[in-house]
C-alpha cells in the first residue's frame, strides 16, 4: 500500500518545481488516501489554475480553505482563482476574508493588493500594496503595484518617486517605463527620452517583445510631448508592430461578431425583462473617447457612486449562452443566446455587482465595450440608462492606436494595428447607427466634442437623461475623490481642456491611410 507521507513529500517536491502536471497526477492520487488534507487541495488548486484550468482551480481552493479557514495564503489563492473565474463578487468576499486575518508576507499582501484592484476596491488595494512594499522596500515589483495604486488615488508626485524607485532596483522593469511617461506631460527641461533611447539600443528591437514594446510606447509619448510628431509616430509603430503577431488578431472574427449581434436584435426590442431596477448606468463607446470623463461627472453627483469598468454584464450574458468557446464574446455567444432567458439576465447581473455596488441609490458601469451588449441590456434591464461616448473618428482611432491596453483584456487586440482600429471603428459605429434603430430612446449619444466646448449644458443633459436632479458637483468632477483606475487617471484629475481635440491632424500625412480608410466607408473626417 503506498506510503501517504511519502506520496505527500513527493507532492511537495513537485510543486516546489512547479512541475504543475506531475502536481496534478500527484495531488489526485493523494486525495483518496487523505480526503481532508488541506494542503493536497491546495497545491492541486494552484495546478490547476497554473495551468489554465480556472474552475478546476476554484474548486480545489475552495476545499482547501474550508479545510482550513484561517491559512491566509490559501484565502488568497482561492479569491485569485475567483477572479480569474471573473467572479468579482465572490473574490471581493474572499479578499476581505483574507485581509482580515492581518497577513504579513509581502508577496501575500501584494497578490491581495491585485485582486482588490481587480474587483475594484481600490482603497483595499491601496492599503495592502503599501504594506508590501514597507515590509519589502527593494522590490521593483512591489513598488511598481504601490504606484500604480497612489496613481488610482490621486496622488502622482508619490507615484512618481515610487516608480522611480522601481526602477532604481530594476531599469529592465519595462511596464513602470510606460507608466512613467504616461504620468505628466513631459517637457524638454525634464523628460527620459536619453534613457529610454539608450535602453532601446541596448535591448535592441526583437530580442524582448515585451522590452520593445514598452521601450517605444514610452517614447512615443514623449516625442508627442516634445512636439516631434513623426517620431512619436515612428515609435508608436514600432512599440506596437513588437507584440501584434502575438495577439493572433482576427478582423473576420470581429465581422463576424458584430454581424451576429445585428442579427440577433434585427428588429425594435421590446421589454422582456422582470429586473425593475434603475440602478446601473451603463456608460459605452469606443475606448478613449470621454467615457471615463463622463463617469466622474455623473458619479460626482451625491445620490450615485462608480463601480469601475466591470465585466459582470458580459460575464453573466456568457454564462447565460451556455457557450464553450475561450471568446468573452463572439459569433457562437451571441448565437446561442436566442434561447437564454433574458428575463433573469438583469437579476444576475444586479446581484453579481453586490457588495460592490447598493451603496447608493444608481451605479455606474462604465466598461466602454458594453456597446456590443446594448441589445441584452435594453431587454434585461428595462429601467437602466446607457450613455454613449461619440468622439471625432480619427482622433478615437488615433487615441485607441496609441494606448497601450492591458495585455489580458478580452477586448483590444485590434488596437495594435493602426488600419485594424479604424476597420474596428467602422464596425462600432455601424452598430451604434443599428441600436438607435431598433432601441429608439433608449442609448443617448453625447459628443465628446461638445462636452468640452460645453460643458455646463452637455452636463445638464446627461445628468437628466439618467432620471437625477441636478447638481453642482458635477460640474467640478475635478475635484471627485473616488479612485480612477483607467488611461484616463492623469486627465480627469484637471478641469476639462481642449487640448486633446483634433490632435490626429499634429501628424499630418502620416494619418492619410487611416483618413482614406474611414472615407471608404462613408464616415466624415473634420479637417477644420
Amino acid at each position: 500500500m503506498p506510503n501517504p507521507a511519502q506520496l505527500y513529500d513527493q507532492l511537495a517536491q513537485a510543486f516546489v518545481r512547479h512541475a504543475w502536471s506531475e502536481v496534478k497526477d500527484r495531488a489526485v492520487r493523494l486525495l483518496p488516501l487523505a480526503p481532508r488534507h488541506p494542503g493536497v487541495y491546495y497545491m492541486l488548486g494552484v495546478a490547476n489554475m497554473e495551468s489554465g484550468q480556472i474552475a478546476a482551480a476554484v474548486e480545489a481552493l475552495h476545499r482547501a480553505t474550508l479545510l482550513e479557514p484561517q491559512r491566509v495564503g490559501f484565502i488568497v489563492q482561492y479569491a485569485k482563482a475567483l477572479t480569474a473565474a471573473r467572479r468579482s463578487r465572490e473574490a471581493k468576499i474572499a479578499a476581505d476574508g483574507a485581509a482580515a486575518l492581518s497577513p504579513t508576507d509581502p508577496a501575500t499582501l501584494d497578490m491581495l493588493g491585485v485582486i482588490f484592484t481587480h474587483v475594484g476596491d481600490f482603497a483595499s488595494a491601496a492599503a495592502a500594496f503599501r504594506r508590501a512594499t514597507t515590509l519589502a522596500p527593494e522590490s521593483a515589483p512591489f513598488r511598481y503595484n504601490w504606484a500604480t495604486s497612489l496613481i488610482a488615488c490621486g496622488d502622482h508626485a508619490a507615484a512618481e518617486l515610487e516608480l522611480e524607485a522601481c526602477l532604481g532596483l530594476n531599469p529592465h522593469h519595462w511596464l513602470a517605463h510606460v507608466t512613467l511617461a504616461q504620468l505628466r506631460r513631459q517637457t524638454p527641461q525634464n523628460n527620459h527620452v536619453e534613457r529610454l533611447e539608450h535602453l532601446l539600443q541596448q535591448v535592441g528591437e526583437t530580442s524582448d517583445p515585451e522590452a520593445s514594446t514598452c521601450l517605444n510606447m514610452a517614447l512615443a509619448k514623449e516625442y508627442e510631448d516634445l512636439s516631434d510628431y513623426r517620431q512619436s509616430y515612428h515609435h508608436l509603430v514600432r512599440g506596437k508592430t513588437a507584440n501584434a503577431a502575438n495577439r493572433g488578431y482576427s478582423g473576420q472574427r470581429d465581422q463576424e461578431m458584430f454581424a451576429a449581434i445585428m442579427d440577433r436584435f434585427s428588429t425594435t426590442q421590446t421589454t422582456v425583462g422582470n429586473c425593475p431596477s434603475n440602478e446601473p448606468i451603463f456608460i459605452v463607446g469606443m475606448p478613449r473617447s470621454g467615457t471615463t470623463l463622463v463617469e466622474r461627472i455623473v458619479s460626482s453627483h451625491p445620490d450615485v457612486q462608480s463601480a469601475g469598468e466591470l465585466l459582470n454584464f458580459a460575464m453573466s450574458v456568457k454564462q447565460s449562452s451556455g457557450s464553450r468557446s475561450p471568446a468573452l464574446m463572439d459569433a457562437d455567444t451571441v448565437a446561442r443566446t436566442r434561447d437564454a432567458d433574458l428575463g433573469r439576465l438583469g437579476e444576475m447581473y444586479l446581484t453579481s455587482t453586490r457588495p460592490l455596488t447598493g451603496k447608493k441609490p444608481r451605479f455606474i458601469d462604465k466598461l466602454p465595450h458594453n456597446f456590443l451588449y446594448a441589445g441584452y441590456i435594453a431587454n434585461a434591464l428595462p429601467n437602466a440608462r446607457v450613455i454613449c461616448l461619440r468622439r471625432d473618428p480619427m482622433d478615437t482611432c488615433l487615441s485607441n492606436f496609441r494606448q497601450l491596453f492591458g495585455e489580458k483584456s478580452p477586448f483590444f487586440d485590434y488596437s495594435f494595428d493602426l488600419l485594424d482600429t479604424g476597420r474596428y471603428y467602422i464596425l462600432f459605429d455601424r452598430l451604434m447607427a443599428h441600436w438607435q434603430r431598433v432601441l429608439p430612446g433608449r442609448i443617448l449619444e453625447i459628443d465628446y466634442e461638445d462636452l468640452v466646448e460645453s460643458q455646463e449644458a452637455s452636463s445638464r443633459r446627461v445628468v437628466e437623461f439618467c432620471g437625477l436632479s441636478w447638481n453642482e458637483a458635477c460640474l467640478r468632477f475635478e475635484k471627485n475623490p473616488n479612485p480612477v483606475a483607467t488611461a484616463s487617471t492623469v486627465q480627469v484629475r484637471a478641469p476639462i481642456y481642449r487640448s486633446s481635440l483634433g490632435r490626429w491632424k499634429k501628424y499630418g500625412t502620416l494619418l492619410n491611410p487611416l483618413q482614406e480608410l474611414l472615407a471608404a466607408a462613408g464616415i466624415p473626417v473634420k479637417q477644420h
